[in-house]
């Protein structure tokens, strides 16, 4: 990984935490949740408060995430909310925290001046061991405490404001007027201050959980459809009455859905050819035959004319894998005829051929279930599906790393927001 590291493709983007009084309450957060503190004198956290130096240092990357639910988290500061999230077992963490940060942005400000938030964002149930455990969770609340008792010391406050407002004889009782005084120094004024968060509940919507290899969960009006291997606990089981349920490898149906649903953007030249996602896609497929049949193969220095000459000398290759021609065929079909009849193309190829529609709200979603659908498009993968790149590439030559690296590096980190328009049609919010 020491690449990745180096190129900031993981674990970039993260926010130095290196200053005494904030390792400090860093340090009370874990303690709050039963773990030792750091003696680490520098770090740095994601959106939730994760620390991949810390879950190196304690040997558990789950010491924010225990049974991959129930999910933990540590603020410090508001401008965690401008950072990714690198860790997590649920595909809409960083949505629910995006939520978070919007909806009580106020107290966020004022209390991380001179404290830090912790707590959990807590689930319906506390371990998944089937199918029905990711479907009963509908919503979720953030258990929210403060690493200084912050927040205790302002519900204390308002109730001694609010006894002093109801009660006539309050004005003369001086040990609570003293407490008043020293409680104030610690919050500021709490009439001017938010200190308690407005809004902890919220709705888990469509998502994807790592459990059993991955679970996709989309939800509809009336309807819910689960996406996963057949092999899960409780795959057709549970709540057959309301839950439809797809294999991962049944191409066909998982299309059908996706399409009937309006998930999908089909191929029409208007997009297809602005673009470029076909010749992006082939050109991931040549790449990718070349380092099955020869991974020592330097991909990082290869250029146009070294790719022609490969592909003319293994032609039996090529189109015995026959992702190429078909792209190069769907290319030239839809400069011809502006779009393609889809019922014509065998289930297993469509995905190559369509990409989420921008509009939908469960664009991410979608994308990233066809990403791990098209797998040597390395590029979707990571831009989609982190866990499922950073897996794949584990299992790559030393040299198709090296390029993997250039590729990423010298495409997507350039201009994020204007490499995915362009391929995937998405606009940043």
């Amino acid at each position: 990984m020491n690449r990745l590291l180096e190129a900031e493709l993981i674990y970039g983007r993260l926010l130095d935490i290196s200053e005494p009084h904030l390792i400090a309450r860093y340090n009370k957060a874990l303690e709050g949740f039963g773990l030792r503190p750091t003696a680490l004198t520098q770090f740095s956290i994601d959106m939730t408060g994760f620390s991949p130096e810390i879950a190196e240092e304690l040997g558990d990357r789950d010491y924010l995430d225990p049974n991959r639910v129930n999910r933990r988290f540590i603020i410090m500061t508001p401008e965690q909310a401008e950072l990714p999230c690198v860790h997590t077992s649920f595909s809409n963490t960083a949505a629910l925290m995006h939520e978070f940060f919007n909806a009580n942005s106020r107290a966020i400000n004022a209390i991380t001046i001179k404290d830090a938030l912790y707590g959990e964002i807590e689930d319906s149930v506390s371990v998944v061991n089937d199918i029905d455990d990711l479907l009963s969770i509908n919503e979720v609340r953030f258990r929210v405490l403060s690493a200084e008792d912050m927040l205790g010391k302002a519900g204390e406050l308002r109730g001694l404001v609010d006894r002093l407002k109801k009660v006539p004889t309050a004005w003369a009782d001086d040990e609570m007027l003293t407490r008043m005084v020293e409680l104030a120094r610690q919050t500021g004024d709490i009439r001017q201050n938010a200190l308690v968060p407005d809004q902890l509940v919220f709705r888990h919507e469509a998502f994807w959980a790592n459990h059993f290899g991955g679970v996709y969960i989309f939800l509809d009006h009336k309807t819910t459809t689960v996406i996963c291997d057949p092999s899960v606990p409780g795959f057709r089981r549970s709540r057959p009455w309301q839950v439809s349920y797809i294999a991962v490898n049944d191409h066909a149906r998982i299309y059908d859905f996706l399409a009937s649903t309006k998930r999908l953007q089909l191929p029409q030249a208007s997009w297809v050819e602005d673009s470029g996602l076909y010749q992006h896609r082939a050109d991931m497929v040549v790449r990718g035959l070349i380092n099955e049949s020869d991974p020592t193969a330097d991909l990082a220095n290869a250029d146009r004319i070294w790719l022609q000459t490969w592909m003319h000398r293994y032609a039996a290759a090529v189109a015995k894998d026959g992702a190429y021609p078909f792209l190069q065929e769907m290319i030239r079909t839809v400069a011809a005829t502006g779009t393609i009849k889809m019922q014509d193309v065998a289930p297993a190829n469509r995905f190559m051929l369509v990409r989420a529609a921008p509009a939908h709200p469960d664009q991410w979603l979608v994308n990233r279930l066809i990403s791990q659908l098209v797998p040597r498009d390395f590029v979707s993968r990571f831009v989609f599906d982190k866990q499922g790149f950073y897996d794949a590439y584990e299992r790559y030559s030393e040299s198709f790393k090296a390029y993997v690296v250039a590729t990423l590096t010298g495409t997507y980190l350039k201009d994020k927001a204007a490499f995915r328009h362009k391929l995937y049609g998405l606009r940043e919010e």
